[in-house]
Order: C-alpha cells, then structure tokens, then sequence
C-alpha cells in the first residue's frame, strides 16, 4: 500500500511508476479513516484491514491524477520526530568520527521544516549548506519498551528524505546546535508518498543515493545501516514512547559535502535530485535568500 499527503489529505496510491492515480481515502471509506493523515495513523490498523479488503479496480474509477505540486509530506505534523546521525560506517569515517556501537547520536528535525518531494530550498546567506539523503520511517502503532522482532510491526511504512544542513548553524559553538541546524524553513523534504514494508522485497535492503545537477553525489544501499530500522524503532522504544505519526530519520551514507576534499555546498541555482528504489524521488531547486540575489 501507498498513501500520499495530497493538499494535506490522505489518498491511496495506484498504478505503475510514472502513471500513478491517487483516491482520496475519506471519501473511499465512506468518512470512517482521515481526512487528515494524522488521524489515518491514529486508526492505522483499521486502516490496513480495510484497504487489504479493497476492490482496487472499483477504487480506480474514482481515481485521479496525481500532480506532484500538491504533495506534502506523508507524516506532515508528528508529536516527535528523531534524526539519527553516524549510522553507516563510510559516513561516520568521512565524518571524523567512531562508528557507534551501542546507539548513534539521536537529535532533532523541526516539523516547520518539512515539505512535500518537490520544493524551493532557500540558502541562508553566508551558510554552508549540505545534503544527506535518508531512509524515513513512518510509526504506525505506539511502542514501548518492545523487541527487536516486534519492530516492523509497529512501522507504519517508509519514505524518502533530505535531512538538509547548515554546517555553521549546526557546529557553531559553545555546544553543536544540530536541530537548529538542519531546521531552517524546506530543510525536511519527504515522499513522494508512504510505502507499506510489505510492498518491498526486502525493506532493509534499498538503495537510496542523490545527485546535484546530474552529478551523482551519494549511493548507498540500507543493508549498511548500523542499525537498521529495526534496532532503531525498538532501542528507542527503551528511552521513548513512540507515537502513531512519529518521524525517524535513519541517518544518510557516505558522500555529503563537508567530508569531501575540498569541501563542497549547495549553491543557490543549483538542482538536488534524491531517490530511493521503490519508493520514489525528491526533486529540491536551491534559491538564495532575496536580499542576497
């Protein structure tokens, strides 16, 4: 199953990549789920026994087009989102820094950062500003203190992401400021829309990557995570309670710009194209701030 964030109401996704058609779930189920995502995850395992019961090509009749400027992102107001940093081992390298081994370093990204997969990212003048594609996960069902086998079951999918960067925001002293850093206004971009884990063959096994203007910037697969969306869910569960609707950012491969040498950064002008398979792509035109152009 496929649910897209549409003008900030919940459709089903149907069709092959490039012929998607999305119905709108609340009129579909007759107003029992959404309109709003937040309640669809609110009710999620109602939600996934009606749509396994469904007549898509009933459902199809009611379907329409789908236009890339009116998706949002597919988790658009969660109570928590969790940004995991270090968790491939090429990316804590580049980095300067160990691998981690009993947990990577767990911040923050601001909801008032999140988009749709296609947006204007703004460059803060004087900024530094970097990518990191990454695997997102989506919570379907509240979990505490739960296992590493009971995990998948409490996500409710997985989507695409850009945890964009500001490096000097996020380094400046006298203590690293991460979730300012990776917060300003378009920095959260995510979709194109949510992907059941049943709908891959393997969903901790995708290969996700980005590139700047065509140039291939960052490839990797999520079999290298440190800690695969699994170990997340749940050691979180330890300190936290996860919620229905609650974000987790699961940390980007190796190939960002402040580990290159030279550094490099976003430029306004500049296009950041990002995907992961079987799920889609991220499309960000970088701008500069109008009273720097």
């Amino acid at each position: 199953m496929r649910i897209a964030n549409i003008d900030h109401r919940a459709a089903l996704v149907l069709g092959e990549k490039g012929a998607e058609r999305a119905v709108d779930i609340a009129h579909a189920s007759h107003g029992r789920f959404g309109p709003s995502l937040q309640a669809l995850y609110q009710a999620w395992d109602d939600v996934t026994e009606w749509a396994a019961v469904q007549d898509l090509s009933a459902l199809a009749d009611d379907s329409f087009p789908i236009d890339r400027s009116h998706l949002r992102a597919p988790s658009p107001a969660p109570r928590q989102v969790f940004a995991v940093g270090l968790n491939y081992h090429a990316h804590a390298a580049e980095s300067g820094f160990e691998s981690p081994t009993h947990l990577p370093p767990v911040f923050t990204k601001y909801a008032s950062s999140f988009t749709g997969p296609d947006s204007d990212v703004i460059i803060p003048t004087g900024g530094n500003v970097d990518w990191e594609v990454e695997l997102v996960a989506v919570i379907g069902r509240e979990a505490g203190n739960i296992d590493d086998a009971d995990a998948w079951s409490h996500v409710a999918g997985l989507t695409a992401g850009q945890d964009i960067s500001e490096r000097i925001t996020q380094t400046r002293g006298p203590a690293p400021q991460f979730g300012l850093g990776k917060s300003f206004a378009g920095f959260s971009p995510q979709g194109p829309w949510l992907v059941t884990p049943e709908e891959f063959a393997d969903p901790d096994d995708l290969e996700l990557g980005c590139t700047i203007d065509g140039e291939e910037m960052q490839k990797g697969r999520t079999r290298d995570l440190i800690f695969p969306v699994s170990k997340l869910v749940a050691t979180l569960s330890h300190t936290v309670t996860l919620y229905p609707g609650d974000v987790i950012f699961t940390g980007t491969p190796a190939g960002v710009g402040v580990g290159r040498e030279p550094q490099r950064f976003l430029q306004a002008g500049e296009t950041l194209d990002s995907w992961i398979t079987g799920i889609g792509e991220l499309h960000q035109r970088l701008v500069a701030e109008p009273d720097a152009q």
